[in-house]
């Protein structure tokens, strides 16, 4: 399996992530043609070699004429959609990751995605660096990106409002549930753009994963930080570790005044708002009180919004927080043919095992009612199908489309739908994502 790890040593910007990829092989040229498609008037990407804190890295500049408007995300994604050059998965994630910009601006000041005005975010730099960063990532063809614990920076920063200290609201807002470093440095680290980008193509955030290296990219960035090399690397490798690893978030609190129909009632409300698996375990509190845990796994950026839930539902004083590393098998839909109808369910497999299959309930409960078996006859017959005519886990893995690989940690077993878009936007009119001037 194929993956990158991005190391934000010194945060992230839009023209330090494009500079690396370039930096760690994607071809440059492919990326120079997918801006022209974009037929922005005077536009040029410049890439150059420089020495950045005494290390040799790509820098990113942008030339364009002076631009004095402010577009609308109607505008950004007409400039995307027109371009006969990107294909459909590269313009579907540049716009993802303006929307992850668009939708933070809109929350920041109570407008809306269509109303918002982008300023920095919509000047042509930062559309080059976007397009030109989803366009890279697409290239480089990385079944799993994972990124280290994200710095911001200390200080204020003057923006289009005023001044305002680091992290700039709407980089706070795309932040929500991103692991976070303390980087003692004076300066806008991260910037909107860098932070959109990260969460939007980041399948996990954490230390660097078990991986044989084959490249590495360094991107600079514009300032200069005594002691520090103010540049982001992508090492791109193999994963020496069999299977898929993902990060989830784990939320518990200790329960021994609530019914079981209140504790069931908010077990629904949080599977239904995006939480992976919700259980409890019986235990014995205080003064002898039994009790139970009722524990939460989820998206890392679903913590929040389901740690409310909790305390919206129950009685709790606290809720206990943690990030869990877990192994998980890589999933994708498989359907068999019963004597009865068609079950649907997953396959997981991990590595070159047998792949496994599970037949979903709903499907076997929906054959089993409408013709008068028992439930447990349609999930043997399903189980016996699949035995006829399995599938391998190395073939699984060359035959299924890459998003079924690269995103199947974000599958569970969940019929409800929780496929976070994370869309914010940025609309401050400070130069702040190229190079964190």
């Amino acid at each position: 399996m194929k993956i990158a790890y991005l190391d934000c040593s010194t945060g992230i910007a839009g023209d330090m992530t494009l500079a690396a990829l370039i930096d760690a092989g994607v071809d440059e040229q492919a990326v120079r043609t997918a801006i022209d498609s974009l037929n922005l008037p005077g536009v040029e990407l410049g890439v150059e070699t420089v020495v950045k804190g005494g290390f040799r890295s790509r820098y990113v500049t942008v030339r364009h004429p002076e631009q004095h408007a402010h577009r609308h995300f109607s505008d950004i994604r007409e400039i995307i959609e027109a371009s006969s050059v990107l294909t459909a998965s590269q313009k579907e994630l540049a716009l993802r990751i303006f929307r992850v910009v668009a939708e933070a601006e809109a929350t920041v000041h109570g407008s809306t995605i269509e109303k918002v005005h982008f300023h920095e975010v919509g000047a042509i730099d930062s559309i080059v660096d976007i397009v030109g960063a989803a366009v890279a990532f697409d290239l480089l063809g990385a079944d799993h990106i994972v990124c280290s614990p994200v710095p911001t920076g200390r200080g204020h920063i003057h923006i289009d409002h005023g001044v305002c200290p680091v992290p700039a609201p709407g980089t706070a807002e795309i932040l929500k549930g991103i692991p976070l470093a303390d980087v003692p440095v004076e300066a806008e680290l991260t910037t909107p753009t860098g932070a959109a980008i990260v969460k939007t193509i980041a399948d996990r955030f954490g230390s660097l994963p078990p991986m044989t290296i084959e490249q590495v990219g360094c991107g600079a960035g514009t300032m200069d930080f005594p002691g520090r090399a103010n540049v982001l690397r992508v090492f791109v490798g193999t994963a020496s570790a069999s299977g898929e690893t993902d990060q989830v978030c784990l939320l518990e609190t200790n329960l021994d005044d609530v019914t079981g129909e209140i504790i069931g009632h908010a077990r629904d409300r949080l599977l239904t708002a995006g939480a992976l698996d919700v259980f409890t375990t019986a235990i014995q509190m205080k003064k002898g009180r039994p009790g139970v845990i009722l524990s939460v796994l989820a998206h890392p950026a679903d913590a929040d919004a389901l740690e409310t839930i909790m305390f919206q539902e129950t009685s709790t004083f606290g809720i206990r927080r943690q990030l869990i590393n877990r192994s998980i098998r890589s999933r994708a839909p498989h359907r068999v043919e019963t004597p009865w109808g068609e079950v649907e369910g997953k396959l997981g497999w991990r590595g070159g095992e047998p792949a496994v299959f599970t037949p979903e309930y709903e499907s076997c409960a929906k054959l089993a009612t409408d013709s008068s078996v028992p439930l447990a006859e349609v999930y043997r017959a399903a189980q016996a199908a699949y035995a006829a005519n399995p599938r391998s886990g190395d073939h699984v893995t060359t035959s299924l489309p890459t998003e079924h690989v690269a995103s199947s940690h974000r599958e569970h077993d969940h019929s409800h739908d929780h496929s976070h878009d994370h869309s914010h936007d940025h609309g401050h009119d400070h130069h702040h994502d190229h190079g964190h001037s």
